[in-house]
């Protein structure tokens, strides 16, 4: 960038110095005059000074923090001060967690000796960093408060073990695709006294059937907020865990194997803080629901593909819970849930502001009782209905006046009635799963609202209806186009939107016609990508 090495005694009005500058020249006139022969009068210029040295180290640093990761790396070539001053204020950093990365480490982390949040991730395709590896990591960043391990598959629990000695002050754990075992993670729980946040996904070291070791509180009893189990195969050992953390927020379930009735009975037993509960794909019936219920404090509940639910389990969540502000329910096309369940949750749940219904048959009745007694519903999805017409979306239309988010992708809507929004829902900002033509006729008539189109075919599977894949992600809701489940184990990349040309009598596809070509496989739609609370249940993210 032009500077020279970095004089840090270097002072505008030292003895010595041969050089004046105008303090009503800006820097884009210094630039472009000292690249210039001919200087206004009476300015001099030292092309050999570093005017960067006046600036503090704290400044630069701050300065460096507002950068990109790319900008952050130039900037550290530079020169010397910039290389060290970028070095030393680097919190975050995201490492190859190779074999071949080993011999690096001592001078990666002399560089870096700031970190407070780290990412080590391996591919399946090579060897990761071992034991050893981990311990002089966690020698040198013993102010460590985030961890994230990805495919480090040759740490093993004595590696977790010198981890959680040298670093008692992680906040917040995840792991991925590991070996150690349930000895490892009673290691981490029995000395980081601040953990907060847990998130363990097919971690293969308790894959020892009803022999694996219980995984408990210890230290972290009462500090842990959230856990997060993903891919288990023996999920149930972290039931003393579960039940011990008494001031526990968040629970997420995601895909583990097992029957998880009798553990979520358990859990309920005492009081219960539990605010966010997320279900997928899980052995759970209404008994499991009905225990949940019992959770007083419960304000977001999200059931994915639960096929042994219905609706009495949703009756008791409905007629218990009644702080309910966001609920998604993937019914799988079983019409196990339905009237019954959802006039319950419109009659007990004023606070709602969220609700997803994918694969779910509401009736006229219960979108009108949700229509008329949940006055402060914002964000809305049903998709892939088979009973959601043109009359039930003129009564959203109507009756909705706090509705921000709408999607409809996959119902039997035709463009007339679309063009009840050209004046309903005053507040509506955006709509998702209408025709071209209609789309353009509602742009005209209101110029603010983003109208997303349907898809004419479906994706393959690109998303899915848990927030486990991205989270429950944070920055704005949107609607993501629906997907099939035949290779539902292979999620996570968004799906682009397709436009949809309309049927000659102005309306979209019919159901059947939309999903004959995937009979017998699972519809799986996601209605909201991100959701708007900024739930950071990014235990994922660093």
């Amino acid at each position: 960038m032009g500077q020279a090495t970095s004089t840090h005694g270097y002072s505008p009005g030292a003895a010595g110095s041969n050089h004046f500058r105008n303090p009503s020249l800006d820097l884009h006139h210094f630039r472009s005059t000292s690249a210039s022969p001919q200087l206004p009068e009476g300015v001099f210029v030292n092309q050999q000074l570093d005017y960067t040295s006046e600036i503090p180290d704290e400044c630069l640093a701050l300065i460096f923090q507002s950068l990109s990761s790319g900008d952050r790396k130039r900037c550290s070539l530079v020169c010397r001060r910039w290389f060290a001053v970028e070095g030393q204020s680097r919190h975050r950093l995201a490492l190859n967690a190779s074999v071949e990365v080993a011999v690096h480490l001592p001078s990666i982390f002399s560089r870096f000796d700031s970190v407070t949040k780290l990412a080590l991730r391996c591919d399946r395709k090579s060897v990761s960093i071992n034991d050893d590896a981990l311990t002089l990591i966690s020698l040198r960043c013993r102010n460590l408060t985030r961890l994230k391990l990805r495919g480090c598959r040759e740490i093993s629990d004595l590696g977790m073990f010198a981890l959680a000695t040298n670093c008692k002050s992680l906040r917040k754990f995840s792991c991925g695709s590991c070996m150690f075992g349930a000895k490892g993670m009673n290691a981490l729980l029995n000395n980081c006294s601040s953990l907060e946040e847990l998130s363990v996904k097919r971690l293969r070291g308790i894959n020892d059937g009803f022999a694996a070791e219980p995984i408990g509180p210890g230290a972290a009893a009462s500090s842990l907020k959230s856990v997060t189990l993903k891919e288990l195969y023996n999920g149930q050992c972290f039931g003393p865990l579960i039940i011990g953390s008494k001031n526990l927020k968040t629970l997420k379930i995601l895909r583990c194997l097992g029957d998880w009735d009798r553990l979520l009975e358990t859990i309920t037993k005492g009081k219960s803080c539990l605010t966010e509960i997320h279900l997928e794909r899980l052995q759970v019936s209404d008994l499991g629901l009905i225990a949940i219920s019992k959770c007083p404090d419960l304000e977001i509940f999200h059931l994915v593909k639960a096929p042994d639910c219905s609706n009495d389990g949703i009756l008791a969540i409905a007629e218990n819970c009644k702080l309910l502000r966001k609920l998604h329910i993937d019914g799988w096309r079983t019409n196990r849930i339905g009237d019954e369940g959802l006039i319950a949750i419109a009659k007990n749940s004023v606070n709602l502001v969220e609700l997803v219904l994918i694969g779910v048959n509401p009736s006229s009745v219960s979108l009108m009782a949700m229509a008329s007694n949940c006055q402060k519903l914002e964000r809305l999805a049903l998709c892939g209905s088979e009973t959601i017409g043109d009359p039930e979306i003129s009564c959203i239309a109507a009756k909705c006046m706090a509705l921000k988010k709408l999607c409809i992708k996959g119902c039997r809507v035709t463009d007339s009635g679309i063009e009840a929004f050209a004046f309903g829902c005053p507040n509506l900002v955006k709509i998702k799963g209408v025709t071209s033509e209609v789309a353009d006729w509602l742009r005209a008539r209101r110029v603010t609202l983003s109208v997303n189109l349907d898809a004419d075919e479906i994706e393959p599977e690109a998303l899915d209806a848990s927030t486990s894949d991205g989270g429950a992600q944070e920055y704005g809701v949107e609607f993501p186009a629906i997907v099939s489940g035949a290779a539902s184990g292979s999620g996570g990349n968004v799906a682009p939107d397709i436009d949809t040309p309309s049927t000659s009598n102005g309306g979209r596809l019919p159901n059947k016609s939309r999903f004959s070509l995937f009979a017998g496989r699972t519809l799986v739609a996601c209605a909201f990508r991100r959701l708007s609370n900024g739930n950071g249940s990014s235990n994922d993210s660093l």
